[in-house]
């Protein structure tokens, strides 16, 4: 077993709970939904943790070369799947029959939710560019699929208005499909 496959079991572990938290959480609500309205808010926010939780693991896969086997990696690694799990479970709530419409525990969340995931984009980064430098990172590409993730991010964590969070959660749904056709 390399380096790699022993320190990516355990962050392959907690991202796959991650998306399994996440996944059940939906299906919660689903089997709740005559009782339970689940809404566009809800939806959109599970949808982009766990796209945001894949896109991490690709990546992991992608720095497999340049990833040592050391403490600070593990235990960093940890710490984001960690948090990716959290947020993954945060996104709908243990009984949704307690609530009627998932809306409200969404305004409730979202932004516990949204910094966890901006705190593990900037685990990312922080580890990409030390472990590889930031080639490209001036091409409209980059500008558009990388940096345009932090600010907007940023708008929809303070963003008071609904429908707002709802348009950054839309755009920062759209940089997945985006980044897989546009090379």
């Amino acid at each position: 077993m390399s380096g790699f496959e022993f320190t990516f079991s355990l962050f392959g572990l907690l991202l796959g709970l991650a998306l399994a938290e996440g996944l059940g959480g939906l299906a919660k609500a689903l089997k709740a939904s005559r009782r339970v309205r689940i809404g566009w808010p809800t939806a959109l926010l599970g949808l982009f943790v766990s796209c945001d939780a894949v896109t991490f693991w690709m990546y992991g896969w992608a720095m497999r070369d340049t990833l040592p086997l050391n403490w600070p990696v593990l235990f960093g690694g940890f710490v984001v799947t960690a948090i990716y799990y959290v947020a993954a479970s945060l996104v709908f709530p243990d009984e949704p029959d307690e609530w009627g419409d998932l809306t409200a525990h969404f305004d409730k969340q979202r932004r516990t939710v949204l910094v966890a995931i901006l705190l593990c984009n900037t685990a990312l980064l922080a580890t990409a560019a030390a472990l590889v430098g930031l080639p490209g990172a001036g091409s409209p590409r980059t500008i558009i699929l990388t940096w345009s993730f932090f600010p907007v991010i940023l708008l929809a964590i303070a963003a008071r208005d609904r429908r707002i969070v709802l348009a950054c959660l839309a755009w920062l749904i759209l940089l997945y499909p985006l980044s897989a056709l546009w090379h």
